[in-house]
């Protein structure tokens, strides 16, 4: 297959002339007509335009505004997860500061301003996280889920569908995760107009709410003192969750590659750009390059450029036009004819895109936001071919690397982990049921062990069917079920087995950066400094973490732990075990100080309210 030569075009002033254009990046998808921006919000004391209803990270890049805060030693920083994990788009929201501008929605008035490097608390001032000094609310199920996106969901309803009492816990306002994110409220929607991830997430969505399944939205699921006790906290209560089982489907992140630019607003994940374009209609810039490995990355692009994105280029570290590529398309296309369609499909939107193989961004730069990138071939070992070197103009550079598994929650549980050598990442031992090594506590999808949302939504229903008969439901048809998700899980298993082969590229871990290179985005930690501190008596990522402060930022290490632990391993000479990464410890996510400081374990005086759920309302039953 012939692809199109890479485009050139000098990197000039790209960044500054976008952004004086203010609401030139809102786009249009089919099945969803675009709600007027009928809002405005400050941001730096300057009055934009927004949409009610979408985040405040929407609407700050559909104004070309991409900095969100600055820090002590590297400049300003802007969206880069888009999912409330790396904390990089904290903001001050009416004189709050550390709210995260990719999880707050825009309500008509607000006044944001970039946060500031450090917050200054006085004595007697209140956290300005919100989060009010308040009883605990100790709530009783038989079933917690942890996690709505396509393995939390199916887990709650066929353990419901069995007669459990489910009481399903996730972080955000809406379910469907990340792969099934929906368009924000507003929208007007066809429904015979959507795509198939559109429509299959809306399905699973409306048998949710249909069901008696207890939902407890914007509620963090933070620490525990064993499967029969979860602490959690949303942004107006605390809880204390009393299971008699867990599901585990706390889903995955992003895989971070560091190279000398990569913290510049502007730099983000393939992640975040879908969500930014599938829940609010707006594009992460007007000449992008999408860059990294996997599909993922294709049906981005792809989508970019349906939405009339100047897509620059898609660099991929895979050879995937290697001979006997077409090996492994026949695979695909044995396994799921409909998939290897839709990654066809996606190959055809970008037929005028040069799609560069075995390649990667190797650096970024700008003034304030990124305004042009650097692509190169890689060597076999993941290594920049210096003399292959090729500058961009771009305004956005989205990065897909891969993923890796959520698997904090399961650390604290005390399940026992294994190293992956794919990701250099644990990953949760579990069952084909997804029985891990805890007594009633089961792991579903992504946060165990990557495998696609497909995959994820097979097990999460098995491990509910599993879960509701080991708490004594059994239905009259569950056998055959469980026949039928063995049958398709298999299906599914073999599919990506198949497209891992195609994509298999080299892992890079930190061959992109330079000395100068920041690892840890949080605690701006550089790669000069974490090779400083390794040697072989540095005794791993723990002392790697004590020495230089890497990994003790807000994400808790989620993006730079692997390379450290990769570093450590290398200076140590041990290979890589259940060991090696950041011990466990709470909290698991990021979570208010206030909320920490609460005597948990001791019942409130009331329930919650029912309107915090969908289903029916959040009354436990009697003990």
């Amino acid at each position: 297959m012939r692809r199109p030569k890479l485009r050139g075009r000098p990197a000039s002033s790209a960044g500054a002339a976008y952004a004086s254009e203010a609401g030139g990046l809102r786009v249009t998808k089919p099945g969803v007509a675009p709600a007027s921006v009928d809002a405005t919000i400050t941001y730096e004391g300057q009055v934009l335009g927004a949409r009610a209803g979408e985040s405040i990270a929407a609407a700050l890049v559909a104004s070309g505004r991409l900095m969100c805060r600055t820090t002590r030693r590297s400049g300003n920083r802007g969206i880069f997860c888009g999912m409330g994990v790396c904390s990089e788009c904290a903001v001050t929201i009416d004189g709050q500061s550390g709210r995260l501008a990719c999880m707050e929605k825009v309500v008509p008035g607000l006044d944001v301003s970039m946060d500031p490097p450090a917050r200054v608390l006085e004595s007697g001032t209140p956290d300005a996280t919100g989060v009010p000094q308040a009883p605990d609310h100790e709530l009783h199920a038989e079933l917690v889920v942890v996690g709505a996106g396509p393995a939390g969901m199916a887990a709650a309803l066929e353990a419901a569908d069995m007669g459990a009492d489910v009481l399903l816990v996730d972080n955000r306002r809406g379910s469907g995760g990340q792969y099934f994110k929906q368009p924000a409220e507003g929208f007007a929607i066809d429904e015979a107009a959507l795509d198939a991830q559109y429509r299959a997430g809306r399905g699973l969505i409306a048998r949710l709410a249909a069901s008696s399944v207890r939902v407890l939205r914007e509620t963090r699921v933070w620490g525990s003192s064993g499967p029969d006790r979860l602490f959690a906290v949303s942004p107006t209560r605390r809880y204390v969750l009393r299971p008699r089982g867990v599901v585990l489907a706390t889903g995955a992140f992003e895989r971070a590659v560091p190279f000398p630019g990569w913290t510049l607003p502007g730099v983000m994940t393939a992640g975040a750009a879908q969500t930014l374009l599938r829940s609010y209609l707006v594009a992460p810039g007007r000449r992008v390059l999408v860059a990294g490995n996997g599909p993922l990355n294709l049906q981005v692009a792809a989508e970019l450029c349906a939405a009339g994105v100047d897509v620059v280029a898609v660099a991929e570290t895979a050879a995937i036009f290697r001979p006997g590529a077409a090996l492994h398309l026949a695979g695909l296309a044995i396994s799921s004819t409909r998939y290897a369609a839709q990654g066809l499909g996606y190959l055809r939107q970008l037929r005028r895109v040069p799609l560069l193989a075995r390649s990667s961004v190797v650096a970024a730069g700008g003034q304030d936001r990124v305004e042009w990138a650097e692509v190169a071939r890689l060597d076999p070992h993941g290594r920049p071919i210096e003399a292959t070197r090729r500058r961009l103009a771009v305004d956005a550079v989205c990065l897909g690397h891969g993923f890796l598994p959520s698997a904090e929650l399961a650390g604290l549980l005390g399940c026992a982990q294994s190293p992956d050598p794919g990701s250099g990442m644990l990953t949760v031992v579990r069952d084909s049921l997804g029985r891990t090594s805890v007594k009633g506590v089961w792991s579903a999808g992504d946060g165990g062990r990557i495998g696609g949302a497909q995959v994820a939504q097979v097990m999460g229903a098995r491990a509910g069917l599993d879960a509701a008969r080991a708490l004594g439901h059994v239905g009259p048809t569950s056998t055959a079920r469980e026949r039928r998700l063995d049958r398709a899980l298999a299906r599914h298993e073999r599919f990506q087995r198949s497209l891992w082969r195609l994509f298999d590229g080299p892992r890079l871990v930190d061959q992109l950066a330079d000395p100068d290179t920041i690892v840890c985005r949080c605690e701006e930690v550089t790669l000069g400094e974490l090779h400083a501190a390794a040697t072989p008596w540095s005794a791993g990522a723990g002392a790697l973490k004590r020495l230089t402060r890497a990994g003790m930022g807000k994400c808790q290490g989620r993006y730079c732990g692997p390379i450290v632990a990769e570093i450590a391993r290398r200076a140590s000479g041990e290979p890589l075990g259940a060991r090696s990464g950041f011990a466990p410890q709470a909290p698991s996510l990021p979570t208010p100080l206030c909320a920490l400081a609460s005597r948990f374990g001791v019942p409130s005086e009331s329930t919650p309210a029912a309107t915090e759920t969908t289903g029916v309302a959040l009354t436990p039953p009697a003990p």
